[in-house]
């Protein structure tokens, strides 16, 4: 038996075992793309024939990964089928894997590095699934706004029990190789390198008469019997815990468990059947749209990283300059990716709060078993704390994270590029002060950039990258090669007061004082704006940034755009600053904050000056509070397209959702302008103009809008994404 396609193979081993292996040639991943699954259905024809002539057969990788998941590109061509052609495209591939799961041999998964998606649910058609130790396996789908479509919601809970798998597949995590052995998920975990060698030993013992693969085989496919009263108890657990987690906005989990409710006393091929018709409902969704399109732009986004980084190295060793909350999460992050960290600051207490906060995130990774002590420890020693300058002269970059004040920023910086060597790259931790500004003060703007961390740095994906009008592309190149090696997804912006995020974020800001301003509650709003899926109210969010930092950002942004980000009497943010009314860090802002007998921090709103601003009751509707909220922010960020501070909708869709956690189900806010319709949202910005510029279109606008604009055609999702 010898089968050699494009996408995989098919050989014989002496001891009469065929090897299905999967090895895209065209590529570095497995993947199921529409080619791979016409060769799987040859290597099925060919094992069907000689099946006789065999024991056994093991599915194997030669990739690092095994198959991580569908092409997601192909895949979602699907979405737009009638109902009836995706139902037939979907029983195809389910046909497929029962052929594997129906040989009149054993079947065995050696499953190395991530299986995932359509990867894993292959795992499951097989009898048996040996892992090696850093194998990871999951069904991710739902993070698109779907569920398992290919076996994994009827197969899964018979194998590892109702409750399991439900978690497994709602949470769509990955799930490493001894975890996924408890659960009975796979079968073994080996030594890497081991488990087509494991897999080949399963095969002889089953050959041998010592495990009876037929006979779990069919307990895996029989339906699974529960009392009637013992069903409801479990499912009415089990919805109560998802429907917490996943919120109104995601209906793939729920439905997840839904159709698990439905099918598992169902005969096998009933259950596909409801499996099929459910994920249709799914796919059809604008959520699923949404979010399948933001996962293509993560990938987008990371591929135009890796084009600008191809020449360049990533430093293994790196300063910051200014230590506190954010130097110090910042060289936590650098140490515990193994980049050896010089943290400098003027001042014993700042190192040994920077040094805290690293501990403390440390702790944080012992307590939840993601590390041990030992390795702790060895990560904090890659952080050396120094009052010294000279600790920085061999540093090849160096990110400065001193307080946000141009004056200080600065002097430092100039102070700095004397002490580096004349390779080395600096870069600013600034969140609003344009880079242009800051570089006046270099002999070597060309050696210089913005490197805008959000807090808390260590849970944050974004990483701004800004791109002065003297940058050079070397020096953009390092930087973005650094925040790819901290596991950070860079996007490369160009020069302006608060670059993009924060640019977007302060017309926000702005709409929510001046609503606080018309006699709006502030608490209200945060209700109303988290029910609209943003992770925290923008009151909340002012307390977490700070409400210092975002009044002294607030008066850069109002002293760079006087129209729409300024404001002529006190509101209620600056109420708060004179008052010392911080937020979160002082213990009081619009919130108060203070720890229970466990040591965790609750908030309940303040009674006093925030609540003062409310004394004439404003009447609004929960959709007037959001549509006052996202104007300003939609109009903003169109502007920044226009201004090319960003280079495309793509990257300010992500920008957005990893930076300020826009809500994921919208697809990002150049993708929500599209779903509403320019002229739509035109529409409804002329309800709103009197509010001032910043509920205005500019005239460029305008004239797109006649002209039937759109951010993105129909093929502008990009290719290779696998899910």
């Amino acid at each position: 038996m010898n089968y050699q396609g494009q996408k995989l193979s098919l050989t014989q081993t002496s001891g009469n075992v065929a090897l299905l292996t999967f090895a895209a040639q065209d590529q570095a991943i497995n993947k199921f793309d529409q080619a791979t699954l016409q060769e799987l259905a040859h290597a099925l024809d060919l094992l069907e024939q000689q099946a006789s002539a065999l024991i056994g057969l093991v599915i194997q990788s030669d990739k690092q990964a095994f198959i991580v998941g569908a092409d997601i590109t192909e895949f979602l061509t699907w979405f737009g089928l009638p109902d009836e052609q995706l139902a037939d495209k979907l029983r195809d591939t389910h046909n497929l894997f029962q052929r594997l799961s129906n040989l009149p041999l054993p079947t065995v998964a050696a499953i190395n590095g991530l299986a995932l998606g359509g990867g894993f649910e292959l795992c499951l058609a097989a009898d048996f699934r040996v892992a090696t130790e850093s194998a990871q396996v999951g069904l991710p789908e739902v993070k698109l706004g779907i569920y398992p479509g290919w076996g994994g919601t009827v197969r899964l809970p018979r194998l590892i029990g109702v409750d399991n798998a439900c978690e497994w597949i709602c949470g769509g995590a990955q799930k490493k190789a001894l975890e996924a052995l408890r659960f009975g998920a796979v079968d073994a975990v080996v030594a890497d390198g081991m488990a087509t060698d494991s897999a080949l030993a399963l095969i002889a013992q089953c050959h041998a008469g010592q495990i009876d693969y037929q006979s779990r085989r069919q307990q895996n496919a029989a339906p699974i019997t529960f009392a009637p009263v013992e069903k409801l108890m479990v499912f009415e657990s089990v919805k109560s815990v998802v429907a917490a987690q996943a919120g109104r906005h995601y209906p793939a989990p729920m439905a997840a468990v839904k159709s698990i409710e439905r099918s598992i006393s169902q005969s096998f091929d009933e259950a596909i059947t409801t499996e099929i018709k459910g994920f249709i409902t799914l796919a059809k969704t604008d959520v699923a749209q949404a979010l399948v399109g933001i996962f293509l732009k993560d990938q987008q986004v990371k591929k135009v990283a890796r084009q600008i980084t191809k020449e360049v190295r990533a430093p293994n060793q790196i300063g910051v300059l200014g230590a506190g909350i954010m130097g110090g999460g910042i060289a936590y992050q650098g140490a515990s990716k193994g980049v050896r960290v010089v943290m400098k600051d003027i001042r014993q207490d700042a190192l040994d709060l920077g040094l805290s906060e690293a501990q403390k995130l440390l702790n944080q990774q012992i307590e939840r078993g993601r590390l041990t002590a030992p390795e702790a420890l060895a990560t904090m020693t890659q952080i050396q704390p120094s009052l010294s300058y000279e600790s920085l002269a061999d540093t090849p970059l160096v990110i400065e994270a001193v307080v946000e004040k141009a004056e200080v920023k600065a002097a430092v910086l100039a102070e700095l590029e004397t002490i580096v060597s004349s390779e080395s790259v600096i870069a600013t931790n600034t969140s609003t002060i344009p880079i242009d500004q800051l570089a006046a003060a270099l002999q070597h703007p060309e050696r210089f950039c913005g490197m805008h961390f959000f807090n808390p740095v260590q849970r944050m994906p974004l990483v701004e990258v800004i791109r002065g009008t003297k940058t050079s592309a070397e020096t953009i190149a390092k930087v973005v090669s650094l925040a790819q090696k901290l596991g950070k997804t860079p996007i490369v912006v160009n020069d302006c007061p608060g670059f993009f995020v924060n640019r977007v974020l302060f017309p926000y800001f702005q709409a929510f004082t001046q609503l606080v301003s018309d006699g709006a509650d502030f608490r209200h709003i945060d209700k109303v704006m988290k029910g609209y899926g943003w992770p925290m109210g923008p009151a909340e969010l002012l307390d977490t940034v700070g409400i210092d930092t975002a009044y002294h950002a607030a008066q850069t942004m109002a002293a760079s755009f006087p129209d729409r980000m300024s404001h002529d009497k006190t509101n209620v943010l600056d109420q708060l600053f004179m008052a010392g009314l911080f937020g979160k860090k002082t213990g009081h802002g619009f919130y108060q904050y203070q720890a229970d007998r466990k040591g965790k921090i609750q908030s309940n709103p303040d009674e006093g000056l925030a609540l003062s601003w409310m004394q004439e009751k404003l009447a609004l509707t929960d959709a007037q509070i959001i549509e006052r909220m996202m104007i300003p922010l939609c109009l903003e960020a169109w502007r920044c397209l226009d201004e090319v501070v960003i280079a495309s909708p793509t990257e300010g869709d992500m920008a957005l959702v990893y930076g300020l956690g826009f809500p994921p189900f919208q697809g990002g806010v150049f993708h929500y302008l599209d779903s509403v319709g320019a002229k739509n949202f035109a529409e409804l910005v002329s309800q709103y103009q009197d509010l001032g510029p910043l509920y205005q279109l500019t005239d460029g606008m305008r004239s797109r809008i006649d002209q039937g604009m759109t951010f993105y055609s129909p093929t502008a999702l990009v290719a290779g994404g696998a899910a």
